[in-house]
């Protein structure tokens, strides 16, 4: 079996910003995806939204051996990954189809294969 990270991109500042009822339909839209991977014979190993990125720390190389640690997100972007799932399976094609449904629903979703 294959491991998937689904990464769920999104507009930070715009989210916070919406009506609490499309916070509703955010909602609802990721309870059905708690679902539907399971019943598609898909295990969800680790799933979780993520603090704001505005509370994220980044390390990087300082070139001398050390390290240097800065608050915030290590790269600025519109989007930034606000919560991800962990999934195993067998079935990519239909793991797809899955998150393309999701997505239908009006979710952003990055898919990625997790190397061997």
């Amino acid at each position: 079996m294959s491991r998937y990270l689904i990464l769920l991109p999104a507009p930070e500042a715009e989210w916070a910003e919406l009506p609490a009822e499309a916070h509703e339909h955010g909602q609802a839209s990721h309870g059905q995806f708690h679902q539907d991977p399971p019943a598609g014979g898909h295990e969800i190993l680790v799933t979780g939204p993520l603090e704001p990125s505005a509370d994220a720390t980044s390390m990087r190389p300082d070139g001398s051996g050390g390290t240097l640690v800065t608050d915030g997100p290590f790269t600025e972007s519109v989007e930034q990954i606000v919560g991800v799932y962990l999934i195993k399976s067998d079935d990519e094609a239909d793991l797809r189809d899955i998150c393309a449904r999701s997505s239908s629903r009006g979710e952003l979703i990055e898919f990625r294969k997790m190397a061997e």
